[in-house]
């Protein structure tokens, strides 16, 4: 990219996290990871891993541009 920007990627995780009515302790045992990596990944002061992202679509049942966006 061109004049060194960075590209963000947004998240839908705590809404769609809570729709499903999953705490964040929750997800977190289901996706292998830990309650402050979901908090982290929800207030955009973690961006996960593709492995990661995909489990978390996974255990949401939603689609990849459903839970990121740029």
């Amino acid at each position: 990219m061109s004049g060194g920007a960075d590209l963000v990627l947004h998240n839908n995780l705590k809404v769609l996290r809570k729709q499903a009515g999953l705490s964040q302790a929750e997800l977190a045992g289901l996706v292998g990871t830990s309650r402050n990596t979901i908090s982290s990944i929800e207030t955009g002061q973690f961006s996960p891993t593709a492995k990661l992202a995909l489990i978390l679509c996974t255990a949401l049942n939603v689609k990849f541009e459903e839970l990121f966006y740029f």
